[in-house]
């Protein structure tokens, strides 16, 4: 006599459902992360912005009133300032630029160093009061 039950559960793992969720897992970080890419758009805040820009591999262009330009902590002439910004660049990627300027800027300065960085394929993030 046999009696082998009509039963059996079958020890094997189906691994077609998980292989679904990954596959689509897959398509929407593509999707995502290409959608990401595309948004090309400058964020500019304010002067008196509430919030926090933090970014530790950056160069700090700071602009004052008075003329005077200081890549990072070092005073640089303006003939000068693209050169200065490409080499500290060097060393960062992406690379970025913290644009800090006082309030009495005049706005030909902050839109030289705009085109620096626009030149370089640079960018670049305006520095605001935390208020």
């Amino acid at each position: 006599m046999n009696f082998k039950g009509r039963n059996k559960i079958s020890p094997d793992f189906n691994m077609s459902s998980m292989t679904d969720i990954v596959f689509l897992l897959l398509i929407f970080f593509m999707i995502a992360s290409t959608l990401s890419q595309q948004l090309n758009t400058i964020k500019i805040e304010l002067p008196d912005a509430k919030g926090k820009t933090e970014n530790r591999k950056s160069v700090s262009v700071s602009l004052l009133s008075n003329n005077l330009i200081y890549v990072d902590d070092k005073l640089v002439d303006r003939k000068y300032l693209e050169k200065e910004i490409l080499k500290k660049m060097e060393k960062i990627q992406p690379p970025s630029i913290i644009l800090r300027a006082e309030k009495s800027v005049q706005i030909d300065n902050v839109v030289y160093v705009m085109n620096i960085a626009n030149q370089n394929s640079i960018k670049v993030v305006l520095a605001v009061d935390n208020k």
